[in-house]
């Protein structure tokens, strides 16, 4: 694509009154514009941001993924073929497990063996039901390989030794004649599995230890020289910080950036933006709407805020910023068992997921995966099943539309556009991220109207115009809207045409409260 030219007579005109647009009456038609920014460097977006979490809680394994081979719902060596096909079209590009929380009280030979051996636990965190260890190493590498991905293994520093955290690696990547391998083999896998990510310890300042970070930076560095490479080099993830936690980032980067490959962030959007009182998935009005976008907007200072102080250790960005816990944490549906964090799914959480990928884009210097909370039936899953039922979520079909993005160049983009808001809360009524395929040279365009009411045209100036748009828009009567086993199609997406060239710019009319994706060419 050549450079992108001065902006045409018209498209300066609006960039003059754009700032003056908030105050238009109900239901106007609002314009926004889009311009490629030539001198913006393009970064590759990681396909690994779009990457997924499952953890032993509440329905996500036990009932989610995993049913047995015994169970009457189809499967495969005991893990659903429906969950499995519908998470295959996503592209998956890496598996975080088994926590969260539970990966530090999770000693990894209770998981081996013929599983009418393996000893039960409590799972003191989520619930205190009964594990019973049936999904352990061998089910979620046979989970991997069936999904074609990779996988990230968060290792127990909370109650787990150094031998303990040794010894797994070693029965999961060593190809060697040696007790450890060789019992992997008698339990069945003869060839070592890939570990491509391996995280020592989890939220180490909370659940996971309730460390200082000095000592935790200690603690990393002695457990990670106990991480060995016995196949290929294994990235190594450190514990980040909780949320804008920046001193715990400077510890870090001052005392073990040279030991690490990767550090995690994480930050969850809570509605309310109180722990006590979240709010609820469904049956909310447009001041929660709205507060809960500008909730998930801190996502993009957050990891501005973290990057600074990682760039003051590292430079050269050598070292990933893995937000390998994300998403939105409503109240759990009434009825529930509050320990198991089942919640509905809106059109809501499928905007703040758009949203936040977009922030990923944007910070795709720094930002190396992204693992949203979680895969099925907890937080804001891709998939909610009910025995042998299961429905797509909303946020499902924004990572099936979005993962055209993944592997591609982020094209810095100038947006010019109205708030939505009430005076004291605004938010930009338009996001949007472009990425180019290297290849090709194929652009895909993603848009969000956060408006819940008015559409909003928004014109692109790209320089080089495209010749031809393919689109989809997913959108719904409520913010609300969500899909059930009765009703499973109420917010999946559908054809979108509202794109005209004229001689200024490509011209997209956004519907209210939408996301649209759209190929150029």
């Amino acid at each position: 694509m050549n450079q992108a030219t001065s902006i045409p007579t018209r498209f300066a005109r609006l960039l003059a009154v754009g700032l003056v647009l908030t105050a238009v009456s109900a239901h106007a038609r609002e314009e926004a514009v889009v311009k490629l920014d030539p001198e913006g460097e393009t970064q590759l977006v990681h396909p690994d941001i779009y990457g997924h979490f499952a953890e032993h809680l509440g329905h996500c394994i036990y009932g989610g993924i995993w049913v047995g081979e015994d169970s009457d719902i189809p499967n495969t060596r005991g893990i659903r073929n429906d969950v499995v096909e519908a998470l295959k079209e996503l592209d998956i590009p890496v598996l975080r497990w088994p926590g969260g929380c539970f990966a530090d009280e999770y000693h990894w030979r209770d998981g081996i063996g013929p599983r009418e051996d393996r000893p039960s636990m409590i799972n003191t965190h989520w619930g205190g039901v009964v594990e019973n260890n049936h999904f352990g190493t061998h089910e979620f590498f046979d989970l991997v390989e069936m999904l074609g991905t990779k996988a990230y293994i968060s290792g127990n520093v909370g109650s787990g030794t150094v031998q303990e955290m040794m010894e797994w690696v070693e029965y999961m990547t060593s190809p060697a004649d040696s007790p450890l391998a060789n019992e992997r083999r008698a339990n069945g896998r003869d060839e070592p599995w890939k570990l491509d990510y391996f995280g020592i310890g989890n939220e180490s300042w909370g659940c996971g230890g309730s460390m200082r970070p000095e000592y935790y930076a200690d603690l990393y560095r002695r457990y990670n020289t106990f991480v060995k490479n016995y196949g290929p080099r294994i990235f190594r993830i450190a514990c980040g910080a909780n949320s804008f936690d920046l001193n715990w980032t400077e510890v870090m980067m001052d005392r073990a950036a040279r030991n690490m490959d990767g550090l995690s962030l994480h930050y969850y959007t809570l509605p309310t933006g109180s722990w006590r009182d979240k709010g609820p998935a469904t049956g909310f009005g447009e001041d929660a709407y709205l507060a809960t976008l500008s909730n998930t907007l801190k996502m993009d200072q957050l990891i501005a805020d973290h990057d600074a102080v990682m760039d003051k250790y590292d430079p050269d960005q050598r070292v990933g910023l893995m937000v390998d816990e994300w998403g939105i944490w409503t109240n759990v549906e009434p009825g529930t068992n509050p320990g198991f964090l089942y919640q509905q799914n809106s059109l809501r959480d499928a905007i703040l997921a758009a949203l936040n990928f977009h922030i990923f884009h944007k910070h795709a210097d720094r930002v190396r995966m992204a693992n949203i909370a979680q895969m099925v039936n907890v937080l804001q899953a891709m998939i909610l099943t009910d025995g042998p039922r299961m429905v797509k979520t909303p946020t499902y079909w924004i990572f099936e539309m979005f993962k055209v993005h993944q592997g591609e160049e982020n094209l810095a983009l100038g947006i010019e556009c109205p708030e939505y808001g009430d005076g004291d809360l605004e938010i930009p009524v338009i996001s949007a991220s472009a990425t180019r395929n290297p290849d090709t040279g194929i652009i895909h365009l993603s848009i969000v109207n956060t408006h819940p009411n008015e559409e909003t045209r928004v014109l692109f100036d790209f320089g080089e115009q495209p010749s031809m748009a393919v689109g989809r828009v997913l959108t719904a009567d409520a913010v609300d809207a969500h899909n059930t086993f009765e009703n499973p199609h109420v917010v999946e997406p559908t054809e979108f045409t509202s794109v005209s060239f004229e001689e200024s710019g490509m011209s997209v009319l956004m519907p209210p409260k939408s996301v649209v994706m759209l190929t150029l060419q």
